[in-house]
């Protein structure tokens, strides 16, 4: 888990440099601000990421990055992006490392800590529509036999099919819920920045 702070710096400027079409999405179904709130949480993750003395373990850098997105990001992202990133943060020991089973279990605990602070599940039109199909990927009955770069690309793909299935479901969770039946046909700008964020990742890791 080398070079931690280089791909949330890769992480951020991906969603920064998508901030407008976030906020575009979000205002559609939403207050319109997830975009802009989501640049700032990472701008300040990348601070408090830059003041600390030793960014080698993923651990402690997992839990920084966490507390900034709560402290920083507006609605509901922040908190649940929050807990995501300090649950994994958590989630991580000596034995985590680059690799398939590090990556489904760090994985496995963000995805709990949502679900846990947004009582959701898939199907409800939120980050989780994006996450889960990405974490499906690590399982190991899906991953047996396969390189992480190989389970890492069929994670970008689910991202992605996660994303347009947002598309043709109603909002039952969060301020989209609001309008029901109207969001269908509007991906779900939660599980947009989840996309963008991942993606950002593996192209970081690819590269």
């Amino acid at each position: 888990m080398t070079r931690i702070k280089d791909a949330l710096d890769a992480v951020a400027a991906a969603i920064i440099a998508q901030k407008d079409y976030l906020t575009d999405l979000d205002a559609k179904t939403g207050d319109g601000d997830h975009g802009l709130n989501m640049a700032r949480g990472f701008r300040a993750a990348q601070e408090v990421v830059e003041e600390m003395d030793d960014t080698s373990k993923p651990g402690p850098v997992l839990q920084a990055i966490g507390k900034a997105l709560i402290h920083n990001v507006g609605g509901a992202a922040g908190p649940l992006y929050g807990a995501g990133f300090v649950r994994a943060g958590e989630a991580c020991d000596e034995d985590t490392h680059m690799n398939v089973v590090s990556m489904e279990k760090l994985l496995r605990a963000a995805i709990e800590a949502i679900q846990k602070r947004g009582r959701a599940e898939k199907g409800d039109k939120t980050m989780l529509d994006t996450l889960i199909p990405i974490h499906e990927c690590f399982l190991p009955e899906n991953a047996q036999g396969k390189t992480l770069f190989e389970v890492l690309q069929e994670a970008s793909k689910a991202a992605g099919e996660g994303v347009n299935y947002t598309k043709t479901i109603a909002a039952r969770k969060g301020r989209a819920s609001l309008v029901g039946e109207r969001s269908i046909g509007f991906e779900d700008p939660g599980a947009v920045s989840s996309m963008i964020m991942y993606r950002a990742l593996y192209q970081f890791l690819k590269n």
